[in-house]
């Protein structure tokens, strides 16, 4: 066991969904400091400055969920931006924390390091035994070279850094813009807008057949502490749900939260994207950790956060 309490720990980008969950999450472990610092503050891909950051603030512990996030979109118009920002944020971070002397380190991958068309559900071997989904190959270059840089630091110097690889995460904290969202957000504001607007239908894109696993961002921190205090090797474990869905089910069940009673329809002239993606959960569960935000609940959850923050949200986008 790993404890937290009384130990500085540093939340690299607290802002984002993953971040600003696992620092409420941290406050249950009692340390002496969560230390944060805004982008405005330190620029990550900035070698020098992280490093000097790193020396003068001495964190005990660090979580690294901070990274550049996209799209299918996103990704595949900015791949220069999402390799490159990527790769430096991973890098420096990580061998900032070897300089420093940091106990223990736990890098926040993403589902999509898997090969396209691997097995199902995912274990964690079968990593770098395929080729990659070609839209976001470059975020998933980054994360892997991530992992690997956590496995030689730990091989090399026997520093005690570990990855953890998330499926497809929502809730409070999320990126609602039109283009650069993901699934969960993207179809709630669909919805909500259909529904303010008094529109007969909403549409999703291809034919809502592909499954997609869903897991809660405060269920992902949950599961990132418990592996920070429990899990010690180095290879990375999946954080899951490790159960899917289609997602025409998803679009109704979005529906059916934010109160939208029109019709479903199908643009059939877009893509589906990969058949189906679920990752394996046996590893985690194994170590002691299960989920317990269910879809329904989280899905109003986040609704509720959207509903909150609405203004700000459009007045982003």
């Amino acid at each position: 066991m790993y404890t937290l309490e009384g130990k500085r720990i540093w939340v690299a980008g607290h802002r984002g969904m993953v971040g600003s969950a696992l620092v409420r999450r941290l406050h249950r472990e009692r340390p002496s400091e969560i230390l944060t610092v805004s982008r405005q503050e330190l620029d990550l891909t900035d070698q020098a400055s992280t490093a000097r950051w790193m020396r003068d603030q001495r964190p005990d512990a660090v979580f690294v969920p901070a990274a550049k996030v996209g799209g299918i979109l996103a990704n595949d118009t900015y791949p220069a931006e999402f390799l490159f920002e990527n790769l430096m944020i991973a890098s420096n971070i990580i061998h900032a924390s070897h300089q420093v002397g940091v106990e223990k380190l736990l890098f926040l991958g993403s589902s999509c390091i898997y090969p396209k068309f691997a097995e199902q559900p995912i274990v964690e071997d079968a990593l770098l035994t395929g080729a990659l989904e070609p839209t976001n190959e470059w975020y998933a270059i980054a994360k892997i070279a991530g992992i690997k840089l956590c496995q030689s630091y730990r091989r090399q110097y026997k520093a005690d850094f570990i990855s953890a690889m998330p499926t497809n995460l929502y809730g409070p904290g999320d990126n609602y813009h039109p283009t650069n969202s993901h699934v969960i957000p993207a179809l709630l504001r669909k919805a909500h807008e259909a529904k303010r607007l008094g529109a007969p239908s909403m549409e999703i894109w291809g034919t809502g057949t592909p499954r997609r696993e869903f897991l809660h961002v405060d269920d992902c921190a949950d599961a990132l502490v418990h592996l920070m205090k429990v899990y010690s090797d180095a290879g990375h474990v999946n954080v899951g749900s490790g159960e899917d869905l289609p997602i025409e089910e998803l679009a109704r069940q979005v529906m059916n939260v934010v109160g939208f009673e029109g019709e479903l329809t199908k643009d059939l002239s877009k893509p589906d994207g990969t058949p189906r993606k679920l990752m394996s959960a046996d590893k985690i569960r194994a170590l002691g950790w299960q989920p317990s935000i269910g879809l329904r609940d989280g899905l109003a959850d986040a609704y509720n956060w959207f509903l909150t923050h609405e203004e700000a949200i459009l007045q982003e986008s």
